[in-house]
């Protein structure tokens, strides 16, 4: 098994970083947790265009996929700049509908091409707000709900904003396929391990920069020696991420997941206590990825449950 991208991938992810690079995702993101869409609806459209959502559709839906491993090198640039949204749900979205083609011939064409915004709630729905299409996961069966109650629920991530779906709606899976989970946790390892390799990078670079005694703080052995640690982490985590999407086997995902966010939690740690006093300050642009890191963490199964699914060899439960 080679966990070595392609040229083509490589440029692909290039691309992307490029582009969300010239985006300035820290302002979409404290605009999207204030409520104002409009930036996050501009970039949600220019990540369709390169390609990303389409990767989760098949090609008998206006998509190029399903190719995971793209997915998740897309999905560590996702992380890597903090892009808000239901990104991780659209793909849950695209997974749940792929197989039942009333329903996905009708829907999955404006997942690929950005033009519909998708959230899925289990059983609180993110960004239920600004999304087009909220599906509800109600037992096994899948329903798109009419949508979502006004007002939502905290998180501790601003720019991640929960929503309870409206009961009722129209009934479009009556067994949700149990593959849709794998996707979504995979898309959600991928995302966590980019937001933990986004935190080492602005770590090493504040304590190259950050001055005590007349030297730099990154001289010190104490400071390498943690920075060190977590760059292991997440390097350890990386071929688990990519292994999982070639194989897609549930208890694979799992581990991927658990890996990733537990390095990407550690990153955290380590970037809030490198960076001193200033790493707890909201103005600050790195609380925008520690909120992220602990938060993906949980999202789309717990650690512990993560861990079932593995040491159970593979049944899985959300």
């Amino acid at each position: 098994m080679r966990f070595i991208p392609t040229e083509e991938q490589r440029c692909f992810a290039r691309s992307l970083d490029a582009l969300l690079t010239a985006a300035g995702t820290p302002s979409v993101v404290r605009s999207w947790s204030a409520g104002d869409h409009a930036a996050g609806r501009a970039l949600w459209s220019r990540i369709a265009e390169a390609g990303v959502f389409a990767l989760a559709v098949p090609e008998a839906y206006a998509g190029v996929g399903p190719l995971p491993v793209e997915l998740a090198m897309a999905f560590v640039e996702l992380g890597r700049h903090a892009v808000p949204g239901p990104v991780v749900e659209t793909v849950l979205a695209a997974a749940l509908l792929s197989d039942v083609p009333e329903q996905a011939g009708r829907l999955l064409p404006g997942l690929s091409s950005g033009k519909t915004v998708a959230t899925v709630g289990a059983p609180y729905a993110l960004d239920g707000d600004a999304a087009d299409v909220v599906l509800a996961l109600r037992g096994l069966q899948v329903w798109m709900a009419p949508g979502c109650r006004p007002g939502t629920r905290m998180s501790l991530d601003p720019a991640r904003r929960l929503a309870t779906p409206l009961p009722g709606g129209e009934l479009l899976i009556a067994a949700a396929p149990a593959k849709a989970l794998v996707w979504a946790r995979l898309a959600t390892a991928a995302q966590v391990l980019g937001v933990g390799l986004a935190l080492l990078d602005r770590t090493v670079a504040y304590v190259k920069q950050r001055v005590q005694f007349g030297v730099s703080i990154g001289l010190f052995q104490a400071v390498r020696h943690r920075l060190a640690d977590t760059k292991i982490a997440l390097e350890f985590a990386r071929p688990l991420v990519f292994g999982a999407a070639l194989s897609m086997t549930p208890a694979d995902v799992a581990a991927a997941k658990v890996a990733a966010g537990e390095a990407a939690y550690a990153a955290a740690r380590t970037a809030l206590q490198l960076h001193g006093a200033i790493g707890y300050t909201a103005e600050y642009d790195l609380s925008l990825w520690l909120a992220k890191a602990r938060v993906l963490c949980t999202a789309w199964g717990t650690p512990a449950v993560c861990r079932d699914v593995v040491l159970s060899g593979g049944r899985s439960r959300p």
